[in-house]
C-alpha cells in the first residue's frame, strides 16, 4: 500500500467516520487483458539506476515512467545451476516495479539470479499501477510468469511480493494454478488477512451502512478497487483464505513488522498454515523498528529475503542495526505530494 494514498484515505475517512458516528505515458506498451478492460499491465523497459531509499526510488519513478531497476527484465538472461529459478518481483499498491524494487532487483541480479518485474493492475490512462481489481491483476501476473518461463526455459520461478503484490501473487499461486510453477512465495508486509487502514475499517464496519456510505462519499481516487479488497474482512480475502491460506506445492514465507503502519493487528500479516514460515523483523532484530513503507529498502529485510532464496546465505545472520520507528514515512508522504 502506498504512503500518500493511505494518508489521504485516512484524512478523508476520519472526517467521514466522524460524520457517520454523528448521524503519463509509459516507456513500454500497456496491455489490456481484454477489449474494453478496466485494467492494464506493462513490462517496464526504461533502464534506471539502483536506489537505496524508497522515497528516492518513488520520486525517480514518478519522473521517469516505465522505468525498471538495473539488471531486471533482461529477457536474454539464462538461469544458472546455482540459481535455476528466475525471481519475479511484484510491487505494491499505487506503485510500480521501479519504485518498490530498485534496491532488491539489482542485488538479486548481481548475485546471479535472472530477475523480472511487471507493472500490473493499472487504470487505463492513469499514472500508476496496483490500483485495479486484484483478481484481474493475478491473471496479469500469470501471463507475465508465462512469458518469463518461455524466455528463460525455466520450469519454475520464485516470487517476492511486497504489500498488495504479495497477495496478488498468492492469489495466482492458490487460485490460478501457480503452485505448479512457483517453488517459493515470499511476502513482504503482506496484508494476508487485511489491514484496518489506520483503524478506520472497524469503525466503518460497526456503523450501520458505514462501508457502503464510505464507497459513495470518499472520492474514487482515494479508495481504489485494490485498496478496498485489502481491507480486513473483505470478500476478496475471505475467498482467498477460505479453506486454508496456502496450497500444496509451494513454500511460503512472510516477513513482516509488528510496527506496520498499515496492517494492524500485525498478526494479520502471518499465514496460519503450520507449514508456512512467518518472520517478524523486530523479533529477530529488536533494534530494527522498520515499518510497512521502509521494508523493501531495509537492509536487514533484504538480507532475510536473500537468505530465504538461498539458504547458504542464511547461515550468516544479517547485521542488526538501529532503525527508529517511523523511519521513512514522512519522506514518502512528501515525495508523493511534492
Amino acid at each position: 500500500m502506498r504512503a500518500y494514498r493511505q494518508m489521504r484515505w485516512a484524512a478523508a475517512g476520519v472526517g467521514l467516520a466522524a460524520g457517520l458516528l454523528w448521524a503519463p505515458v509509459a516507456a513500454a506498451e500497456e496491455v489490456p487483458d481484454l477489449p474494453g478492460a478496466s485494467s492494464v499491465w506493462q513490462v517496464p523497459d526504461r533502464a534506471g539506476p539502483a536506489q537505496s531509499e524508497h522515497p528516492d526510488a518513488a520520486r525517480y519513478a514518478r519522473q521517469h515512467p516505465g522505468s525498471v531497476p538495473p539488471g531486471v527484465n533482461d529477457f536474454t538472461c539464462i538461469p544458472t545451476d546455482d540459481h535455476p529459478r528466475p525471481v519475479v518481483l511484484v510491487h505494491g499498491t499505487d506503485s510500480n516495479a521501479y519504485s518498490d524494487w530498485a534496491a532488491l532487483g539489482p542485488r538479486l541480479a548481481a548475485a546471479g539470479y535472472c530477475v523480472f518485474a511487471l507493472n500490473y493492475g493499472g487504470e487505463p490512462g492513469g499514472d500508476n499501477y496496483g490500483t485495479e481489481d486484484m483478481t484481474v491483476s493475478a491473471g496479469q501476473l500469470a501471463q507475465f510468469v508465462a512469458a518469463v518461463r518461455a524466455a528463460t526455459a525455466a520450469a519454475e520461478v520464485n516470487i517476492v511480493g511486497y504489500s498488495q503484490g504479495a497477495t496478488v501473487a498468492r492469489y495466482y499461486v492458490n487460485r490460478l494454478g501457480g503452485a505448479a510453477i512457483v517453488d517459493q512465495w515470499i511476502g513482504l508486509a503482506s496484508p494476508t488477512y487485511g489491514g484496518t487502514l489506520f483503524g478506520l475499517v472497524p469503525v466503518l464496519e460497526q456503523t450501520p451502512g458505514g462501508m457502503h456510505r464510505a464507497r459513495r462519499a470518499i472520492p474514487p481516487d482515494l479508495v481504489s478497487p485494490a485498496l478496498e479488497q485489502q481491507a480486513q474482512g473483505s470478500s476478496f480475502l475471505a475467498d482467498l483464505n477460505g479453506g486454508g491460506d496456502t496450497v500444496p506445492g509451494t513454500r511460503y514465507t512472510t516477513i513482516g513488522s509488528r510496527l506496520d503502519e498499515v496492517i494492524q493487528p500485525a498478526t494479520n500479516i502471518a499465514l496460519r498454515d503450520g507449514s508456512a514460515t512467518n518472520m517478524m523483523i523486530g523479533d529477530l532484530c529488536p533494534s530494527n523498528q522498520s515499518g510497512h513503507f521502509r521494508m523493501p529498502y531495509d537492509e536487514y529485510t533484504l538480507q532475510l529475503v536473500m537468505g530465504v532464496l538461498d539458504p547458504a546465505q542464511a547461515a550468516t545472520p544479517p547485521p542488526c542495526t538501529v532503525v527508529p520507528a517511523g523511519t521513512g514515512v514522512l519522506e514518502m508522504i512528501l515525495t508523493e505530494k511534492f
